[in-house]
């Protein structure tokens, strides 16, 4: 892969390049860097460097890793259960997915989340919220396994294609290219996720 030497792109253009890179590789995050792939990765400020990084030096960069937002461990146990709730049936990667997107409302301060603060705001939102938090299961002890999944998007662990996303739902057929104007930014399994424009939301880029 060619170094992109001197590129500053807006947000959203930063947010594409990541998004290209990892349709084919969707592995974790670098402290430091927004995410990584095979054969590159991509720093905050949109810069493409060749860098092959080990799976040793990755795990010891994800237990490096500070977290984003304020959770103790009472949120993090909460939005445990929100990620179990509403996407088990994708898996650890699916339920991580649906983790970006919470993490992502409470650090942002624009459009339907300006007021969500912490954790606990975020789960229960009304209106906008999430569905689960309705039904019986949600309510039930968040396990170790999904425990450690919500540390780790506490942590900022950001996978596409929720990496700048604050929505996903799940439709009937196909992803919609937008849902109530928000581009659609990708799909994991029973799910589609979309973003805001870096104009309307920068903070989630």
């Amino acid at each position: 892969m060619p170094m992109i030497i001197g590129l500053k792109p807006s947000p959203e253009q930063a947010s594409i390049i990541r998004n290209e890179l990892l349709r084919d590789f969707t592995l974790g995050e670098v402290p430091g860097f927004f995410l990584w792939k095979k054969d590159g990765i991509v720093s905050p400020n949109g810069l493409l460097h060749n860098t092959m990084y080990g799976d040793e030096q990755l795990k010891q960069g994800r237990k490096q890793t500070m977290a984003v937002i304020k959770a103790n461990s009472e949120d993090v146990k909460l939005l445990a259960r929100l990620m179990r709730a509403e996407a088990e049936g994708d898996g650890e990667q699916g339920m991580l997915l649906v983790g970006n997107v919470g993490v992502n409302r409470v650090l942002v301060d624009c459009l339907d989340f300006r007021d969500i603060r912490d954790i606990n705001r975020m789960v229960f939102q009304n209106p906008g919220g999430f569905e689960s938090t309705q039904k019986g299961y949600f309510y039930q002890r968040a396990r170790e396994s999904e425990i450690r999944l919500a540390q780790r998007v506490i942590n900022g662990e950001r996978i596409w294609p929720a990496s700048n996303s604050l929505w996903f739902f799940r439709p009937v057929g196909d992803c919609p290219p937008t849902w109530y104007d928000q581009q659609n930014t990708g799909r994991f399994k029973a799910h589609c996720f979309f973003s805001p424009t870096g104009d309307d939301c920068p903070e989630v880029y």
